[in-house]
Order: C-alpha cells, then structure tokens, then sequence
C-alpha cells in the first residue's frame, strides 16, 4: 500500500530513499513548521517524520488535515515535542531513534572535559583576536580527575566508558538501578555526586522531575572548581544560576550544548545566554547529536521502523503504543485494530470476524492502560468486509488493512 510520507527539517536523505524504496510517496520541506502551516501541510499525509523543533501539538493532531495521519517518526532521541498521549489515543504510532546518535553525544561531553580542563576555549578565542598567551595557568590533564555522569543511560554509560580510557574515576547517578559498566561506581544521592565530581555531565530526559533539578542549591553542592556539561536538556540547568556560579569562580567553567529557549531555525541571529562571555564557558547550538554519522544512523532506523509499520504492523520500537509483532505469513491478509482497552472488545472482534465468514490464521494483542493493539492475519480476503464491521464498533479507535 503506498503511503504518502512528509519529511521536516531537514532529515537526512536516506530516510527519504529507504521509504521511496519501501513504496510509498514521499514529499520534503527542509524546515520547522509552525501549528498552522503544520495543519495546513498534513492533508492527506499519513506518515510525518519531525525532528525536535516542529511541534506536534493536540491541535494539531485534532485539525481535520491530519485525519489521514497514521504514524510520526521523530528523527531524534526526544519526543516531547508531540503529544504522545493524545496521539496514541487518536491511533497514531509515533517512533524516534534511542540509539543512534549516542556515540556522537559521547564524544562530545569527552572533548569538551578535556577542553574545559585546558581552558581551550578562552585560548583559541584570544587567538583568532590577536593574542598569544601562553600559559599552563588554569590548564590540568583530565587523568586521575573524577567525572560524574547524572542519568546513566545509553549516552552516560557511553561517556563514562570512554572517560576511563582518559584515567578517569567515574561515578553516576541514577534514579532506577543501573549496571554499572567498566569500573563505574553508583552512588546514592546526586549531592554526593555533586560534592565528589570534577566535571558533571548531565543526561537526563526533560520531565518534571528533571525541571531545572540541577540549581543554586545544586550548583553550591559542586565540587569548587568543578565544572559543569549539559548536552541533555535546556530546561535541566538554571542557567542564571550557572553564570552565577562561574561568575563567583565557584565553578571553573561549563559547556553547554541545549538551552530553556532555542531558535526554531539553523543561521538565526542574535541568540541570547547569560552564559556568554564569561571565562571557560563552552557554547555549542544544540549539536551534541549532529554528526554525520549520527544523522545518517538516525534517518535509517527511524524509516525501518515506519516501514515496518506500514508494511507488517509492527510497534516494537514505538514510544506511544503496545509493542506488537507478528511475522509475516504467506498467503493471508493482514488487518490491524486500535481499540479502547476495556472488557469484551476482543469477544465483539472475532464475531464481526465471524460474520464476515472468515477463518482466524494467527491473531496478537498487546495492550496498555488505555489502548489494545490487534494484529491478525485472516485465511481468506474478507479482510476490507472485516475492517468496515471493525470501523462500527463503539471501542474502535482505528482499524485498517495492510498490503
């Protein structure tokens, strides 16, 4: 079944090949869009592909235009820019990418340690205006130093592996327990972390929890003449409080990759921080995970998984719905039910199956607290004559063929 697919933002071309090759139809816009001209580009779309600066908003996912729309590909690790609840309760199956630019995140915090310890930043500045200051005055070796790494997942254990081939002393933090990789050591509380790191690296989701958890209060804590990274979230870090910090000489520097408030758009001018300006500050415009490599990685596992979506059913990498798979059988018709999850909806299935004359070759569900998700294959093609009998039930939220 060709599907029409609209690509945001800039994704990497790969993506747009993978999902031509898959068959379906696919159309480009190379920035952001705002909610309305979001609206107005989703007529007759069914699957999106963002990354994190079009915002899929209930509004949006609510216009009539987007009624067509199955499935969003966030081309990124976040999806708090889409209404993930509201679009699973609209039968939209929204993807993103967890692993792909990991590495590049990784490598990132590692060359900013060691340029934060040398000062680097400050030095090459002075250069490019005319000054040579040759001095070993503030620059230490990053071996024997302790990094602490908040939020040990993909990127944190990544960060904290490659800090011991440096000689690093690694200890993390974690809200759910964590094997610890390597030689890293888990501690109980983020103050001792705090108290015992010379550099911090944060990696943490932006949830409420995360909200601006790292303030005056933390940054006190700090180590005196530690050093601060944040290439997670913008809204993790008071950044008044940071500059703060720096400012006093509490802190030796920081690097800073992701922002409270960021442009909607690459080249835009007159970007403002507290944090410009001031001694050992690294700042980069939110490119922890923009390599190559990463963009190429990201554009290919977030197009297999819509068309595997598109061609199977399958949801085992979504982050919205029951993770379902089901092997492809030759010789059947493949047909997929979103429905409430409440009583008897399976039992209301199987008879409109049954009245379509039709023989169940294999069936699967997974549910969560608001949704099911059905996939099954039939041994005969009644499975359009099911799909309309499936769109009549009241617990329906979508029902459609495949193929």
């Amino acid at each position: 079944m060709k599907l029409n697919v609209l690509l945001l933002e800039g994704i990497h071309a790969v993506s747009e090949a993978a999902l031509i090759e898959a068959g379906h139809e696919v159309r480009r816009i190379g920035g952001a869009l705002k909610e309305d001209q979001l609206i107005e580009q989703l007529e007759g779309v069914h699957f999106l592909g963002i990354r994190s600066k079009t915002n899929v908003t209930k509004r949006v996912l609510d216009a009539p235009q987007a009624k067509s729309l199955l499935s969003i590909g966030a081309f990124c690790i976040g999806t708090n820019q889409v209404a993930l609840d509201h679009a699973m309760r609209k039968g939209i199956c929204v993807f993103n990418a967890p692993f792909s630019n990991t590495r590049s995140v990784a490598e990132l915090v590692i060359s900013e340690i060691v340029a934060l310890s040398r000062e680097l930043g400050d030095r090459v500045q002075e250069m490019h205006q005319g000054v040579w200051r040759k001095t070993a005055s503030g620059s230490r070796e990053v071996r024997g130093k302790t990094l602490g790494v908040v939020g040990y997942g993909h990127i944190g254990t990544q960060v904290g592996i490659l800090a011991e081939f440096f000689g690093m002393r690694v200890l993390f933090y974690d809200v759910a327990a964590k094997l610890p990789l390597g030689n890293a050591q888990v501690v109980g509380a983020l103050d001792t972390l705090l108290a015992e790191a010379d550099f911090v690296t944060l990696h943490v989701p932006e949830t409420p929890q995360t909200r601006l958890m790292i303030g005056a209060k933390e940054l006190a804590a700090m180590k005196k003449g530690a050093c601060l990274i944040n290439a997670s979230r913008g809204t993790v870090v008071d950044i008044e409080a940071l500059a703060d910090a720096i400012k006093r000489e509490h802190l030796h520097g920081a690097a800073v990759d992701v922002y409270p408030d960021e442009p909607d758009s690459s080249d835009t001018k007159g970007f403002k921080t507290p944090l410009q300006g001031l001694h050992n500050v690294i700042l980069t415009p939110h490119i922890g995970g923009s390599t190559m490599e990463a963009q190429e990685n990201i554009g290919r596992e977030v197009a297999a998984s819509l068309a595997r979506y598109a061609e199977f059913g399958t949801t085992t990498s979504s982050v919205n719905f029951p993770h379902c798979e089901l092997g492809p059988t030759p010789g059947t018709w493949r047909l997929m039910h979103v429905h409430q999850n409440v009583p008897g909806v399976l039992r209301d299935v199987n008879r409109v199956i049954g009245d379509a004359g039709a023989n169940i070759h294999a069936q699967l569900l997974s549910t969560n607290s608001d949704i099911g998700y059905l996939m099954i294959d039939l041994d005969s093609d009644v499975s359009a004559a099911v799909v309309d009998g499936l769109k009549k039930l009241p617990t329906t939220i979508q029902a459609r063929t495949l193929g």
